[in-house]
């Protein structure tokens, strides 16, 4: 095997792309098992994140199977990708804030985010969900670090890639 298989920086924007969309599966998968298999109920702003990374894997899907040739197409793509994980690291870093907070600080519980989404229009839904609740503060650690740290990551890391792939010229694929 090539070595330069193994090397990201390498990859075609197809590969890239495609590569993005698994690891945006991947990162949803391990969300739906650490709430069904480990019992972590997400809060509103893990949901909004969610949503983040499941608007990241679209955009990635769709610019990894059309793989325009020219410049705009490709920075069409990764503008889409890189709007959805900037949404996914504002909503991260409200939730890592959140939880670094005193305990009299933390704001009570509110309602399920179902309750929101039905009772409020989506202004006044967002305002309250990102003013936060008891339940965002709480930190359960994977692997050391609380779960919106390790969004937080996966979002940059993810803009990064599709930053590296959009910069790769045609002739190079």
């Amino acid at each position: 095997m090539q070595l330069d298989a193994m090397n990201p920086l390498r990859w075609s924007y197809r590969v890239g792309f495609l590569v993005g969309f698994c690891v945006c599966v991947g990162l949803l998968a391990f969300a739906l098992y650490a709430e069904y298999g480990l019992g972590m109920v997400p809060c509103p702003l893990c949901v909004f994140q969610r949503i983040a990374f499941l608007a990241m894997g679209l955009f990635f899907l769709l610019g990894g199977l059309h793989a325009p040739a020219g410049r705009p197409g490709r920075w069409t793509y990764a503008a889409l990708v890189l709007l959805s994980g900037l949404g996914g690291v504002i909503t991260a870093g409200r939730h890592l804030w959140l939880q670094t907070l005193p305990p009299d600080q933390v704001p009570s519980c509110g309602p399920g985010i179902g309750y929101l989404f039905d009772a409020f229009p989506l202004g006044k839904m967002l305002k309250l969900v990102f003013t936060g609740s008891g339940e965002c503060a709480k930190v359960e650690p994977i692997l050391g670090l609380p779960m919106p740290a390790w969004s937080l990551l996966w979002f940059l890391l993810l803009a990064a890639l599709a930053i590296v792939a959009s910069r790769r010229r045609a002739v190079e694929q």
